[in-house]
């Protein structure tokens, strides 16, 4: 079996972290995973999947083993992957993994390759890095891959840019759009891991500070609403004018980067856009400002424009780069702009990422049994596996709800009904 990650000795340290996050994923674990090992619906499929290698993750290539498929994992991100997770899976779960944390980025990119060379027929991303890679370099590829799906924001708004440019070249799901994910994961689950990531980087009080978020999308309400929990005084930038709108009312200050820049004493950014906090940003903000990005791609930090007005550059604690500009002010750069929550922390709790991996496992099966002739475009989870996912985690917390009764069915369906 290949593989390429740091140390196989960490395996017995993954496992049991793996164990832990599995105690509360139980749609994925309990649900959908013995159902798959009964019934086997991806049996014979070989799958390449490019996520960030965590323990959630990891649950997710176990379900998707269990269900017939030979899974090959490597990570979306250069410093998301969790070493002894990586070793575990490999070790443990003959799962071959090409990941390691802190890689450069010809490596990153060669891991992604590895997979490719395992020739899939179906992919899960998280990024559109794993789709892009296929297109651009790796068209061989394409003779054989029927379908794939996509985790996450930023990879969404990728490949519908190739489906309206005419260039994706196969079908994909997009499960970040299904509301069991977005909801929840991006919300919830980023509200809190980058809000650990940066206070596990820095060791700084978030109350009282001035907390610049920038993007009020689902990730931003999440963040924004979590900082405000801690005391922060939460400023919102945004370009969209019914999300700034929506940010005033939800009680937030809302204002552009350029006078935001000025006062802030925490960034971080959730657009999924590129150079969001630039040069003329960084230039005149606060000495020792703190610098976070929490979207997909470090693009959303002008980390260029910020490396030309940087006299002297030292980390001063892990996670944490202190430039020293022009102008004498130091302003600090947290996980080399890349996604704080898992570049500094461990990324979303195991609970919301049981919805989400719920999706992309169900999504794959959808494909997989389904009859209908797909295009070569993003299409939404069917929204009867969004409400199942939704159903079976009710149940495991065991929270029950209401049902419609036949009379309340036939009222919603009627026109002729009225006061």
């Amino acid at each position: 079996m290949d593989y390429d990650i740091k140390d196989i000795k960490l395996a017995k340290q993954g496992a049991l972290r793996i164990e832990w996050a599995n105690q509360s994923m139980p749609v994925l674990k309990n649900r959908i995973k013995e159902r798959f090992t009964k019934e086997k619906p991806l049996k014979g499929l070989t799958l390449a999947a490019c996520l960030h290698v965590t323990t959630e993750t990891a649950s997710l290539m176990k379900t998707l083993k269990a269900g017939g498929a030979s899974v090959f994992l490597c990570a979306s991100n250069p410093l998301s992957t969790q070493d002894d997770v990586a070793a575990s899976l490999v070790k443990n779960d003959k799962i071959s993994v090409f990941a390691i944390k802190g890689e450069d980025n010809k490596t990153y990119y060669s891991h992604i390759n590895s997979v490719l060379d395992a020739g899939p027929q179906y992919t899960m991303d998280d990024g559109a890095d794993l789709v892009s890679t296929i297109h651009s370099e790796r068209s061989e590829v394409l003779e054989q891959v029927k379908g794939g799906t996509e985790e996450t924001t930023t990879g969404i708004i990728r490949l519908r840019s190739m489906a309206v440019d005419g260039v994706l070249k196969y079908p994909i799901i997009a499960v970040n759009d299904a509301k069991t994910k977005h909801f929840f994961d991006n919300r919830y689950g980023t509200g809190q891991s980058t809000l650990d990531g940066i206070i596990r980087a820095t060791n700084r009080l978030i109350a009282g500070t001035n907390f610049v978020v920038c993007g009020y999308g689902w990730c931003g309400k999440g963040l924004a609403m979590r900082a405000k929990g801690m005391g922060a005084n939460v400023i919102v930038t945004e370009v969209d004018p019914t999300a700034a709108l929506e940010a005033v009312m939800d009680g937030f200050s809302v204002m552009p980067i350029s006078k935001a820049a000025k006062i802030g004493d925490i960034f971080c950014t959730v657009t999924g856009n590129i150079n969001v906090i630039r040069k003329s940003h960084f230039n005149i903000m606060k000495h020792g400002a703190i610098i976070a990005n929490s979207g997909h791609f470090n693009v959303e930090l002008d980390l260029e424009g910020l490396k030309s007005i940087t006299k002297s550059l030292r980390t001063i604690r892990p996670f944490v780069d202190e430039h020293t500009l022009e102008n004498g002010r130091i302003v600090n750069v947290l996980g080399e702009g890349r996604l704080i929550n898992l570049a500094a922390a461990e990324g979303h709790p195991s609970s919301v990422m049981d919805m989400s991996f719920a999706n992309q496992a169900l999504s794959i099966e959808y494909m997989v049994k389904s009859k209908k002739s797909f295009e070569k475009d993003v299409y939404p989870v069917p929204e009867e596996i969004d409400m199942e996912i939704a159903r079976e985690k009710l149940a495991a917390m065991g929270i029950a709800i209401d049902d419609l009764t036949a009379e309340q069915k036939k009222y919603l369906a009627s026109w002729t009904m009225g006061t």
